[in-house]
């Protein structure tokens, strides 16, 4: 089976271009995150996915069929909204069980799908329970087992974490992760949260202004950022500009940075840093010059300020390895040219 395919998708509303010719792929059985800040497009993108909203221009496959113009419930899909959008007035075996009814499956045959559904949410027990009786992550999981429950060829969830807690949150991210990887079910999510895609995806596709700025795996996403956008939405990073001579010599912060080439006939751009790739050293012995300004204390990580060059460099670290070093202190400043990613600016 092949998955989703978008060819080309256009949506505009009016003068508005909220999506701006859309070319993905998504392989049978893989997890993907639409990733971006508010009003990127993503949800729109989702929409069109869903059957919601016709796209402008372009065209949507699932499977190899052709169901840009297919209605919404003819998709053979599960869908969870940010809302959940539970039958208040129903258990929650009656929730899950709801898309199976109306499509005439007998009441055996539901009562079986919702006991192995509410088996695989860790639910067991609860579908005479009452909706307004469940816990919010309780309540995420059985609008999550509702969507399942006619084994859908295509999950798509709309920001489906935002409303829990933070702990909450990232107990769910791995728990929809591991349920997703048990069934092998072509998942796509629409989140703003980076680490949320992070931990979940085997793609993100970060958007802004309606297009695709980068779509690959997390760690591709993370280290190697397609542009400015990109690296400054995922994560934290140090962007700083930096020039090159005809001698293959390459200036940034008021220092050499030595070893680092850049691409042939770039004479000036962007360098994308990670906090984690920032050594703190003694000023000197060829490090670049710089003050510390803050440091803060996270338990897990150590973050610490520099003003280096006119440009705030943020060093972490892990506690065992704390840096010596106090507000005001001069400190030199070593990057390795492998963790440097060099930009256009």
């Amino acid at each position: 089976m092949s998955g989703l395919a978008l060819q080309n998708i256009t949506k505009q509303f009016g003068t508005f271009t909220a999506v701006k010719n859309v070319s993905l792929t998504v392989p049978h059985g893989t997890f993907v995150c639409l990733l971006g800040p508010s009003g990127c497009g993503k949800t729109t993108l989702m929409r069109m996915i869903a059957g919601l909203d016709l796209p402008t221009e372009g065209a949507i496959k699932l499977d190899d069929a052709d169901i840009t113009r297919v209605p919404t419930h003819k998709r053979d899909l599960g869908m969870v909204f940010q809302s959940l959008a539970l039958f208040p007035h129903l258990t929650v075996g009656e929730n899950i069980a709801y898309s199976l009814r109306i499509r005439g499956v007998g009441k055996e045959d539901q009562k079986k799908r919702v006991d192995e559904l509410l088996s695989m949410i860790h639910l067991s027990g609860y579908a005479d329970r009452p909706v307004a009786k469940l816990s919010g992550g309780q309540r995420q999981r059985v609008a999550i087992a509702r969507a399942l429950a006619i084994s859908p060829k295509l999950f798509l969830l709309d920001e489906p974490l935002s409303a829990l807690d933070a702990k909450l949150r990232e107990a769910m991210q791995v728990e929809l992760r591991q349920l997703q990887q048990r069934l092998g079910i072509t998942t796509i999510v629409v989140t703003h949260d980076q680490r949320e895609a992070m931990t979940m995806a085997d793609t993100v596709v970060v958007m802004n202004s309606g297009e695709i700025r980068q779509a690959a795996a997390p760690v591709e996403i993370y280290r190697r950022p397609a542009d400015t956008f990109v690296a400054d939405f995922i994560g934290m990073t140090n962007l700083f500009d930096f020039t090159a001579d005809s001698a293959g010599r390459t200036n940034a912060l008021g220092s050499s940075i030595e070893g680092l080439q850049v691409p042939g006939g770039l004479s000036k751009g962007v360098l994308s840093v990670r906090p984690e790739d920032v050594h703190l050293t003694a000023p000197g012995h060829g490090a670049i010059a710089g003050r510390v300004t803050f440091v803060r204390d996270l338990g897990g990580t150590i973050e610490t300020f520099v003003e280096a060059g006119g440009k705030q460099i943020v060093a972490v670290s892990m506690p065992h390895a704390r840096p010596d070093v106090t507000v005001g202190q001069d400190v030199g400043i070593k990057l390795s040219p492998d963790a440097c990613v060099v930009l256009k600016s």
